[in-house]
């Protein structure tokens, strides 16, 4: 990498790690494969409660990439992987329902009578994700993790907490062997 360049990226990520970063990513390459972590940091806000409250299926969408950069043009993304966690309130039972999807399948379901817990589903409850097995890591290279979160449905009336319709969060890591 260029001085330059290696300097722009530096600052870049010294941006996108600070304090206000409203998505952590957490990477841990082991094995093979590398397990992602992630938290978005959003409290629940009163038209997010109302919009669970109303029995709206209401969806986090965590699209995550593996990226390799590159010192000449465009960073390359290694794999992608798709992470949809979904809650829905029912009225009568006065339970949330929960589901969890990895890339169109469905990972867990489970119910609870928590609204703590729910808003944790779909924000914070992502630990050490098998997100990307068997991918073909250089030795002593430096990859990172990009997660970008947005919400669905994206056309409610109500505003979602985010300006634009996504939030951001990046980590680095170098694979060693």
């Amino acid at each position: 990498m260029t001085t330059c360049t290696t300097i722009f990226f530096a600052a870049f990520l010294t941006l996108s790690g600070s304090a206000d970063q409203t998505l952590r990513v957490v990477p841990l390459p082991r094995d093979g494969e590398v397990l992602v972590s992630f938290q978005l940091a959003q409290t629940l806000t009163p038209e997010l409660r109302t919009a669970i409250r109303s029995g709206m299926i209401i969806s986090f969408v965590y699209k995550v990439d593996l990226r390799r950069s590159s010192a000449t043009w465009l960073d390359r993304t290694i794999a992608s992987a798709v992470v949809k966690a979904t809650v829905k309130y029912d009225n009568l039972t006065r339970r949330y329902h929960l589901t969890r999807v990895l890339d169109g399948s469905t990972d867990t379901a489970d119910t609870t009578d928590s609204e703590e817990m729910a808003w944790a589903w779909v924000t914070t409850e992502f630990e050490r994700l098998p997100l990307f097995r068997r991918v073909p890591l250089e030795s002593n290279a430096e990859y990172y993790v990009r997660v970008r979160a947005h919400t669905s449905p994206g056309n409610a009336s109500f505003v979602w907490p985010w300006g634009g319709d996504d939030a951001v969060g990046l980590a680095k890591f170098t694979f060693l062997r």
